[in-house]
């Protein structure tokens, strides 16, 4: 009897094009900026930092810009409370960006104590070499949410209009030439109607705009199938589910795992690490490649928190944030092939800074920021914001440690398509090569293509330390109004099958099956974008909406 199976990519729309870059005049009452960044990230930030640190400079040298407006659009209510990530922090780029500050200067936690690699079974954990690639001599806990705030006041410190609680809903275009963006209205019912604290969608134009919004970007997406740029591979993605505990036993180590809870054909792997003295950071991040319909990554994570490598640490503690998040896995093959256009350059997580097998890719965002800095200043000096002028930035970026370093690593993860032992022993050949082997690129698919199976029973875990999908999304600091207009457009007629797959795919509880038709729950979206992946498309909401993250 044929097994049954769902492939996400034949219920998922397509991205609204027509919808995202806007072909129509700015409004009358538009805001001119000289130079817009969209995202308050790592890449963001750094480079409105570094762009308005070599204004500075010029102008004291006597230079002839003069005052250059400089503006960047956070959609959450504060700087940081989207931002998500394990952390461990390479502070090579925080060097080259604050060149006068130390690495105790840093919004940083302790180094990295040592590394601990485990191979997990259900009932044990086995000590493996730590990987090359995974050794963090040097490198930082830290807490991405922090670091971004402390970015924020360096950036209005040197004169950069911060402004958090705009999302960007579309770019505004004239032929190939991206103008500005469009930013989400605020104040509309479920209906799409205006309520009493209703406030239009607000049009900023710029020279450049720079698309820094993190992993899964819509508007980089949209820029990207507009002007058919591609890649050599597609991007693929993974899904990481975190957790703060306040705990009794300090944490000595950054733990790694690989094998149980997953099963053996799907890619990922544990963390642990020590933010603070009574403070860990626990997480589970699962390729979202991964062949059975019924993986649930939140799940798993409360199972693996039983397992007692984790739960001598956590037993007696106490939940205190709860997140989740995607993550650009490709590398180097899914790099766009061009990444900068007229009027726009596209950075960070947007074209998928990520280096798997080392999992850093916040330093890259942040080089990729400094490198966007420059390229628009020598741009603005010339007085052309072409996209020849800014053509620059990819060759910046292509001669760059970022993409030698993931040029390195490039097949490593791809070579898990086939499994966990079949990937491992890629992996190892690829590591001790350097890329050199297999001798080519490791074709992929993407997530969405790749079929699922049907089947079996949800993993569930109900034990102490285990929280629910609705308690997590509590935990997230979520305070989105339940009468916010839809945000996720799922595709027509979806059946049982795949409607359960995005039930369990969904960290946050925000589909169900009821009744015989598909059920959202909008306001419980924390912005993970798993959804964008393998189902229905997301759109950005009101400013404010989504978690509240504090030390993520």
């Amino acid at each position: 009897m044929a097994k049954q199976v769902v492939r996400p990519s034949d219920k998922q729309p397509d991205l609204p094009i027509d919808k995202i870059v806007l072909t129509e005049k700015p409004d009358d009452e538009v805001i001119e900026m000289d130079v817009l960044f969209v995202g308050g990230g790592p890449a963001g930030l750094a480079g409105a930092i570094e762009l308005a640190r070599l204004i500075k400079r010029d102008n004291e040298n006597g230079g002839s810009l003069g005052d250059v407006e400089i503006a960047l659009l956070e959609k959450a209510e504060t700087l940081g409370e989207h931002c998500l990530s394990g952390a461990v922090v390479n502070p090579r780029a925080l060097r080259e960006l604050f060149p006068d500050l130390t690495d105790s200067d840093f919004p940083l936690g302790n180094p990295v104590p040592k590394d601990s690699v485990y191979f997990l079974t259900p009932g044990g954990a086995t000590r493996l070499p730590t990987p090359p690639t995974m050794h963090n001599k040097g490198n930082y806990v830290a807490s991405i949410s922090e670091i971004t705030r402390w970015m924020g006041e360096k950036a209005e410190e040197l004169g950069v209009n911060v402004f958090p609680g705009f999302p960007a809903a579309a770019l505004l275009v004239e032929d190939d030439r991206v103008l500005g963006v469009r930013t989400t209205p605020t104040g509309l019912d479920r209906d799409g109607g205006e309520t009493a604290n209703f406030m239009p969608a607000a049009d900023i134009t710029a020279k450049v705009t720079a698309l820094a919004e993190g992993c899964r970007g819509m508007l980089s997406q949209a820029y990207q199938q507009w002007q058919k740029i591609s890649s050599e591979n597609p991007q693929i993605y993974a899904l990481g589910v975190k957790e703060l505990w306040e705990t009794t036993i300090p944490l000595r180590s950054v733990i790694h795992t690989m094998g149980w809870p997953l099963p053996r054909d799907a890619f990922g792997g544990s963390f642990m690490y020590p933010l603070s003295e009574n403070v860990v950071a626990l997480g589970l991040v699962v390729g979202l490649d991964y062949r059975q319909a019924n993986l649930d990554v939140h799940g798993m994570l409360q199972g693996l928190k039983e397992h007692s490598l984790f739960e001598r640490y956590l037993a007696g503690g106490e939940l205190v944030e709860w997140g989740a998040k995607t993550i650009p896995e490709g590398g180097y093959y899914s790099v766009p092939s061009r990444n900068h256009g007229d009027g726009v350059l596209l950075l960070g997580d947007s074209i998928g800074l990520v280096d798997v097998p080392s999992l850093k890719g916040i330093h890259y965002a942040m080089q990729s920021g400094i490198y966007a800095a420059k390229t628009i200043f020598e741009a603005l000096k010339a007085g052309d914001t072409s996209a020849s002028a800014l053509s620059d930035y990819d060759r910046k970026l292509k001669n760059s440690y970022v993409m030698k370093d993931l040029k390195k690593t490039r097949n490593i993860r791809l070579g898990y398509k086939d499994g966990f032992i079949a990937g491992t022993i890629k992996a190892g050949l690829a590591t001790v090569t350097g890329g050199a082997f297999p001798g080519g690129r490791i074709a992929m698919e993407p997530d969405a293509d790749v079929e699922k199976v049907v089947g079996g029973a949800t993993p569930t875990a109900t034990g102490r330390l285990s929280v629910s999908k609705v308690d997590g999304v509590f935990k997230s600091g979520n305070s989105t109004r339940d009468t916010i207009p839809e945000h996720l457009q799922a595709g027509d007629d979806i059946d049982q099958a795949t409607a359960e797959m995005y039930v369990n795919m969904c960290p946050a509880h925000v589909y169900e099956w009821v009744d015989g038709g598909l059920r959202i729950n909008a306001p419980n979206c924390v912005d993970c974008k798993a959804t964008d992946v393998l189902g229905p498309r997301w759109s950005p909401r009101e400013g404010g909406s989504g978690p509240k993250y504090k030390r993520m």
